[in-house]
């Protein structure tokens, strides 16, 4: 979590959250993707932004104590998803722009953002997508 609060601009900006950080600027990329043309600097799997990942971000708040991260991180995708029509990803350093080969309507995007804020609205349901050692442990 002191991560995503230091690196709040890269990792979250205006979309979250980053699938891959830091985005691979060399041509390292194309040597561990295969030379797949949607997937440059800070696009698709090298460094975009999936909303899809807000959930997770939202469980590891939860099991951290620091709800107000996932709050913020909500709030940030709120203000864009619905507008953008619900996109599979987002391109650029900040999550600025829908992914240029980004599908519109996405049940995993929609997804996301659900369970992000039905978690929020009851943490304990967090239990139910734990593994089984982390159910072990005390949820918030």
């Amino acid at each position: 979590m002191d991560l995503i609060e230091a690196r709040w601009g890269e990792l979250v900006g205006e979309m979250p959250l980053k699938l891959f950080y830091p985005a691979m600027e060399s041509h390292k990329w194309r040597i561990i993707t295969g030379c797949d043309l949607k997937i440059t600097s800070r696009s698709y799997h090298n460094g975009g932004s999936w909303p899809v990942l807000l959930w997770l971000l939202t469980a590891a708040c939860i099991k951290t104590g620091q709800e107000e991260i996932a709050r913020r991180a909500i709030q940030v995708a709120e203000s864009r998803l619905m507008k953008d029509d619900w996109p599979e990803y987002y391109d650029g350093k900040l999550g600025s722009y829908v992914g240029k080969q980004s599908r519109k309507y996405q049940t995993w995007s929609i997804a996301g953002y659900l369970v992000a804020k039905m978690m929020l609205e009851e943490p304990s349901h967090l239990h139910r997508m734990a593994l089984q050692e982390d159910k072990q442990s005390t949820h918030r």
